[in-house]
């Protein structure tokens, strides 16, 4: 099954890429590598923003990571020219965390979107992985994930 096949079995649209907010671009191709530029979390009521540790919970930090997630894929199929079809896997996420500094559970906030990536690519989902603190993230963000992938 493709994979545009099996977003659309699933329920998920992916949202237009988002412009990039400063000077730099949105990914960068080289060889069948595709570099993505961090995304902040975004929903469809706009910024996700909230530190965790303070006004924002684990799950809610879960859904905001699933959303960074839906922008990654949506710029690979920017990079790949509108055809997601040509992703064959994620290579690595890093994800940064806007949490206080007793905060420990990043990895359980970065799970939104690596349990995303699987549930819509299934083996060629997973992937390596950080997931960090940050002080503070762009916009008061409650997330940002920048990946790697790889197309053909």
């Amino acid at each position: 099954m493709s994979l545009t096949a099996r977003l659309a079995d699933l329920g998920i649209t992916l949202p237009d890429a988002p412009a990039p907010a400063a000077n730099y671009v949105p990914f960068v191709v080289t060889g069948n590598t595709v570099y993505v530029s961090g995304q902040i979390s975004n929903g469809p009521d706009g910024l996700i923003v909230g530190r965790l540790g303070d006004s924002m919970d684990v799950d809610a930090g879960a859904a905001a990571a699933r959303s960074c997630a839906l922008s990654l894929l949506a710029q690979v199929r920017a990079a790949c020219d509108g055809d997601l079809d040509r992703l064959k896997r994620v290579v690595k996420l890093t994800g940064f965390v806007n949490s206080t500094a007793d905060f420990t559970d990043q990895p359980k906030v970065i799970n939104g979107a690596s349990d995303f990536m699987v549930e819509a690519l299934g083996e060629a989902g997973r992937h390596a992985r950080s997931a960090v603190s940050a002080a503070s993230l762009p916009l008061g963000v409650a997330v940002e994930i920048e990946g790697i992938f790889e197309i053909e």
